[in-house]
């Protein structure tokens, strides 16, 4: 048995759990980290700013930003238990909270996680029907005027979408997917830059920066603070990733050790995110002001260049592609190993059936994974139809992540894992920064279901 193991993990093709050896280096993992915030999230900035106004807006971004990171900086320790370094591996988000906090916070947070997920998934579905409807918009203006009456439906296009997604949900996990996560990032980064310099360009020829310090102003004053609410709840899901960094952890290859690389992946993916929010969330304020679109590069406010918009539409159109399977991939393993453990004789469920195609790679073809995911792709798409309202929608699934994922399981764990005993200072400290979260997370959270109601009514 010893020479067993010995030779186990001397095989260079597997690591020492026996897992295929990790490849994962530090640039891969900030391509999935800035796959997954750098999503639809940036392009509701602006109208986040204009709501706040020129200084409760950046200062919420930065706020925002540097919760993220501690989120990160206490979860990635998660990833080895006991030890950070030297502990067994968990997999998941889920394997993390079950091993350090038991088995009933585990069902708690498994729910919140793959809800988000789910909902991060009819969020992207939304945003890419409100891409390409605004590539098809875009092209009406340019030929028919600014006034034209360029309307066009969303059903159809998330129909493509939800078809292209039950092709890639065939991916079979997270390891063979970094390629995707390196295109989806450099679309990413296109987009944010197009939306960044467009607005500066308005701005420019406008000769003056629009907005206030309060905002745009209201009718009522509660209707402000449901405002508010929601544009902090739009902030809020811009921003955080906790519900995937561990999956995105798991991918990494050791030495140096794994929590080292991610809190260094981490800080570079946050401060080039924040930059990137604050030029789009700014220089789109400065350009509009009060008239600031929800959505910068569909809202409408830019019609010319007019391919210059359409190319930046079609940049978030493919970076949404591989930003859905990232928010995917975890709940498809999920459900692979659920599957497995629950009927593990059944051929539908394990037996894998070798398909070649011409000029790719052979692939493996499972009953029970092609029908799970070809149904849980339909369910985003129906659902997206039904509550289409982009700006809304975000802003309930930012808070509803926020406190509970990004916050209080990362704090709870990292209790555990350093044995930090009560009313210690550092205990306190965090305590208190939870606390705060979870107050600006029901805030948020009411503002932007009472949102959702009214345009629902509406």
């Amino acid at each position: 048995m010893a020479v067993e193991n010995s030779l186990e993990r001397a095989d260079s093709s597997c690591d020492e759990d026996g897992h295929s050896r990790r490849t994962g280096t530090l640039w891969t993992c900030v391509a999935h980290i800035i796959t997954a915030v750098i999503g639809s999230g940036v392009l509701s900035l602006s109208w986040s700013t204009s709501q706040l106004g020129w200084i409760a807006g950046p200062v919420s971004m930065l706020c925002f930003a540097i919760v993220t990171y501690v989120s990160a900086f206490l979860l990635s320790d998660c990833y080895r238990s006991p030890h950070p370094v030297t502990g067994t591996r968990n997999y998941s988000y889920m394997d993390a909270v079950r091993v350090n906090l038991g088995e009933k916070q585990t069902w708690v947070c498994g729910f919140l996680q793959y809800f988000s997920m789910f909902g991060t998934g009819i969020a992207y579905t939304i945003t890419t029907s409100t891409s390409l409807r605004a590539i098809q918009k875009s092209d009406c203006y340019h030929k028919k005027g600014q006034n034209a009456p360029c309307a066009y439906g969303d059903n159809f296009y998330m129909l493509m979408f939800g078809v292209v997604q039950i092709v890639f949900s065939q991916i079979p996990d997270f390891h063979e997917m970094a390629w995707l996560s390196v295109v989806a990032a450099i679309m990413s980064f296109t987009y944010s830059s197009i939306g960044f310099v467009l607005g500066l360009a308005k701005v420019i020829g406008n000769g003056m920066i629009k907005g206030g310090i309060s905002g745009v102003p209201m009718p009522s004053k509660a209707q402000k603070v449901w405002r508010v609410s929601q544009a902090l709840g739009d902030i809020a899901f811009a921003y955080p990733y906790s519900l995937i960094l561990l999956e995105i952890q798991d991918t990494l290859k050791s030495p140096p050790p794994e929590n080292q690389t991610m809190k260094r992946a981490s800080m570079i993916s946050i401060f080039l995110t924040t930059f990137f929010y604050l030029s789009c969330g700014c220089f789109g304020y400065a350009a509009f002001g009060n008239a600031t679109p929800g959505n910068l590069l569909t809202g409408f406010g830019f019609f010319e260049p007019y391919w210059l918009i359409d190319f930046a539409n079609a940049c978030i159109v493919v970076h949404l592609v591989g930003g859905y399977q990232v928010y995917s991939q975890p709940v498809f393993a999920f459900a692979d190993r659920l599957a497995a453990s629950i009927y593990p004789n059944s051929g539908f469920v394990n037996k894998f059936y070798t398909i070649k195609l011409p000029l790719l790679p052979p692939y493996k073809l499972n009953f029970f994974r092609l029908c799970f995911r070809t149904a849980y792709v339909a369910t985003t798409t129906g659902l997206s139809m039904f509550f289409p309202f982009f700006n809304e929608v975000l802003g309930v699934l930012g808070a509803l992540n926020f406190w509970p994922l990004a916050i209080y399981f990362p704090v709870e764990m990292y209790f555990m894992q350093k044995k930090i005993s009560t009313w210690t200072r550092r205990w306190v400290v965090l305590k208190f920064f939870s606390i705060g979260c979870l107050l600006v997370s029901i805030y948020a959270l009411i503002g932007s279901v009472e949102g959702v109601i009214s345009k629902k009514i509406g």
